[in-house]
């Protein structure tokens, strides 16, 4: 009988569709910030720097419902933290061994932002993805030098696409009641954002031990999955995290059948973040289905369409894997009252 009340509970929790408030306009402006860099580096046949400027075109996705002043603000800073993270992500090329300290690095230091600024979902989620992304792509030398250039200018089109969509909105809506201002305490900021950091980077190590092939997967699982609002959500994401990377690898396939070229890549990425920004506030798991080819595509369709698809999925679903359960596993540490407060103390030792 409890087996079975579990088994009720789990699909109603991964069955349940949330209401969306979010404005029709905003997916299509989302769509656009992704897509247009894709379509202009398809015309000058440089797709590989069109999709590096839509990975900076998900900037546009951290644009807060605030005064105009403010949201541009807000957005210019996170314009440059991707473009940072991007470009720390190059450098551990250089030196290979330092990969995993950076990325944890940039993980601790970009969470403890957008948590003390109290700064809503994806919080610090993609600019750990575009890290991650450059710290294990192929370019080297003087492409990556030009990718970092393509991931900035995709992120100054986001803003003036937000511009743009923030005027049309504020012009219908009008101006957005303010809100209080945040005041987070230490643990919220300090040690929430050093646990995080910690398992992102075990995370890591998990990846280097087991010789994954370009990992970049499965710090963003963990990430994801970590940070649910409490140790219940974290395990429903982590089930729809894996469930709905096995389906989008299904589309994922389906999408390597058809001979696509640089317009045709251009053309699904810009539908699958339509799709995305649409049923992400609604259903978590339906969204990951097509946030994973987005992803793989972003990632591996530079250098030309993926040639080894079954290959490609087997990974990308073994590094989902590794990614939610460690992700489970640092959100258990996460909501344990007594070991945040023993985090704590000693964090606030160190800081003495």
């Amino acid at each position: 009988m409890a087996i079975r009340q579990f088994l009720a509970d789990e699909w109603q929790a991964l069955a349940t569709l949330n209401r969306s408030d979010r404005p029709w306009e905003m997916p299509v402006a989302a769509a656009l910030a992704s897509g247009l860099p894709i379509f202009v580096g398809a015309a000058f046949g440089e797709l590989g720097l069109g999709l590096a400027a839509s990975l900076g075109g998900l900037v546009f996705l951290h644009l807060p419902a605030t005064r105009l002043s403010h949201r541009m603000a807000w957005l210019m800073a996170c314009a440059f933290g991707m473009t940072a993270s991007y470009a720390l992500g190059m450098l551990s090329h250089l030196v290979p061994a330092l990969v995993v300290p950076l990325l944890v690095t940039i993980t601790l230091l970009v969470t403890m932002v957008v948590r003390f600024y109290a700064a809503p979902p994806p919080g610090s989620l993609f600019f750990v993805m575009a890290a991650a992304i450059a710290a294990y792509g192929p370019v080297q030398g003087r492409e990556a030098l030009m990718q970092v250039g393509a991931v900035a200018l995709g992120t100054v089109l986001a803003v003036a696409i937000a511009f743009v969509y923030s005027l049309h909105i504020l012009s219908r809506h009008g101006m957005p009641a303010p809100n209080p201002p945040p005041q987070p305490g230490f643990d919220v900021v300090v040690t929430d954002s050093v646990v995080i950091a910690a398992f992102v980077g075990l995370s890591l190590l998990a990846a280097h031990a087991l010789q994954l092939d370009r990992p970049y997967w499965v710090p963003v699982s963990c990430l994801a999955v970590i940070q649910g609002a409490s140790l219940r959500a974290a395990w429903t994401r982590q089930l729809q995290r894996i469930l709905g990377t096995g389906l989008g690898l299904l589309l994922f396939l389906a999408i390597a059948q058809v001979p696509l070229g640089a317009w045709g890549v251009a053309a699904v990425l810009t539908a699958l973040a339509l799709v995305i920004e649409t049923l992400v506030v609604r259903h978590y798991g339906l969204a990951t289905v097509f946030i994973t080819p987005l992803a793989i595509l972003l990632a591996e369709a530079a250098p030309g369409f993926v040639t080894a698809p079954q290959q490609l999925m087997q990974a990308r679903l073994l590094d989902t894997v590794i990614g939610a359960l460690v992700g489970v596993g640092g959100a258990a540490c996460l909501h344990s009252p007594r070991l945040r407060a023993v985090i704590g103390a000693g964090l606030r030792r160190l800081g003495r």
